[in-house]
């Protein structure tokens, strides 16, 4: 195969990469396990710990901003050093993590598990640069469905499980219960996956490092506690202006640098910009919708369908069976259809679910959870179709940074998500009555903040496909692959 003046030809070993695929799926699949087990147990922890709302987001928004640092650096030094040497590294220091975790008897104690966990989040990208450097780029798309499939079947797992475990033995059992599979991972990539033949040794750009390191950390953290404090408390604002100017600084630094952290050939790729900026997109509107969804199905009627924690786990299982069966099918058909037009559907069906649910959300559960589940589909295509753009536009010696970096974008737009949802359901809110001995009146998110979530996020997808049809440059073409390395 040959295109654009890039050749994909070469000697692979097809039978270690269909091994490999099963090692790094099912990779995928205990971390989203793990990680959705512990988001139905949220309630328990904070009542436990005898902590505030606003610290118990703390134990989801700390491993995102960790995820988010690590992300970038760890890919970085993948591309230096070793794309496996690194995979391990992080796989490690994730088990620490979640070994302190599940044993936490403090919320210090608690905290500092999931940093550690979140430094593990870099797992994700180096493996795909590692799919990237040793598959056939045939097999390519399919192992990323394959592997983004497995976000879905984790998350449909884990949700109900991990809402009965916390409920019948405790929050920390949904831990105990993960250990034996995240060992068994470490050791079968120790064992089995090859260490990355690429490497691009040079200095490591510390000024870059600490510009972009501040840069990021300061706007997660603004948005992870402006919904608390509000967007215009003074440190809120201060921090999001930090976030913006420090990331413009960085910018302009790494144009002036022998040896950048970021390559300014990587910063003017089209189909990397169009990558970050749609999987940014696709991170916002998933955290969203699963924060939007979670006060939906549990708030009391007439705001809400007054469902249990695990009642609520159950329903959310046919968006991620959705995803599962849809990321799978799109890894197959992309090279037929073009990862652009792929894009483009994806972001269209989106579009449609949230038009869906704009309109139907409160006519019942099952039109909530049909709506969900066309969002799903749409969101799983445009996952699919914005890794293979990003893989198949990036050399080799940078890999591990670009799928890092696009690991930074999604959690970027991750965090944005229940900030936004936070704040919206914040502003506008109604009070129900839920008992008349003693008379009890309790506030509520209104119908009409949900309905603006979804329209946000749906001018945000119409967005996304403009971004798409003006920047991207196709990669797959009459079924053959053209790599437009940059």
């Amino acid at each position: 195969m040959r295109g654009g003046g890039v050749s994909l030809e070469g000697e692979y070993d097809v039978a270690y990469a269909w091994r490999a695929t099963a090692i790094l799926v099912t990779l995928a699949l205990v971390v989203m396990y793990t990680e959705g087990m512990l988001v139905p147990s949220l309630p328990t922890i904070q009542r436990d710990m005898n902590i505030s709302t606003a610290d118990a987001s703390w134990i989801l928004s700390i491993y995102i901003l960790m995820g988010t640092l690590s992300s970038a650096i760890m890919g970085k030094l993948g591309d230096m050093y070793g794309k496996k040497r690194m995979l391990i590294i992080t796989m490690i220091t994730y088990t620490i993590g979640a070994l302190i975790t599940g044993f936490s008897t403090s919320y210090g104690m608690l905290l500092v598990g999931r940093a550690l966990q979140g430094v593990g989040m870099a797992m994700m990208p180096l493996a795909f640069a590692l799919v990237r450097e040793e598959f056939p780029p045939r097999m390519i798309p399919q192992v990323q469905g394959l592997i983004s499939a497995m976000f879905g079947v984790g998350m449909a797992v884990s949700l109900p499980l991990g809402a009965y475990v916390s409920q019948t033995l405790g929050w920390q059992a949904t831990y105990h219960t993960v250990y034996p599979f995240i060992i068994i991972e470490d050791l079968m990539v120790y064992l089995y996956i090859r260490e990355s033949r690429v490497r691009n040794p040079q200095p490591i750009d510390w000024v870059g490092l600490f510009l972009l390191s501040t840069s990021l950390a300061s706007g997660l953290i603004a948005v992870t506690d402006a919904p608390t404090y509000g967007w215009t408390d003074p440190t809120i604002m201060s921090l999001l202006m930090l976030f913006v100017l420090g990331f413009g600084v960085f910018i302009l630094y790494e144009t002036t640098v022998n040896h950048p952290l970021v390559p300014i050939n990587l910063l003017g790729n089209r189909n990397v910009m169009a990558a970050n900026i749609g999987v940014a997109l696709a991170g916002f509107a998933l955290f969203l919708m699963a924060q939007a969804l979670t006060y939906l199905l549990e708030s009391p009627e007439p705001l809400g369908y007054g469902l249990s924690i695990l009642d609520a786990g159950i329903m959310m299982i046919p968006m991620a069976v959705v995803q599962m069966i849809i990321a799978p099918i799109a890894g197959r058909i992309i090279t037929n259809i073009g990862a652009k037009k792929l894009a483009i559907i994806g972001s269209s069906i989106a579009i449609i679910g949230l038009l869906m649910l704009t309109y139907t959300s409160f006519y019942g559960l099952s039109y909530v959870i049909g709506s969900m589940s066309v969002l799903s589909a749409g969101i799983s295509m445009v996952n699919v179709a914005v890794i293979n753009i990003l893989v198949f536009s990036v050399g080799r010696r940078n890999m591990g940074l670009a799928t890092g970096l696009n690991s930074v974008f999604r959690n970027i737009g991750g965090a944005w998500g229940p900030a936004v949802a936070g704040s919206l359901m914040s502003m506008y809110q109604a009070s129900v009555l839920v008992s008349l001995k003693p008379l009890l009146w309790i506030t509520l998110p209104a119908k009409f903040s949900y309905q603006l979530m979804f329209i946000i996020t749906t001018a945000l997808y119409v967005m996304a496909i403009i971004v798409i049809v003006s920047l991207t440059r196709e990669i797959f073409v009459k079924g053959e692959i053209r790599a437009l390395e940059a």
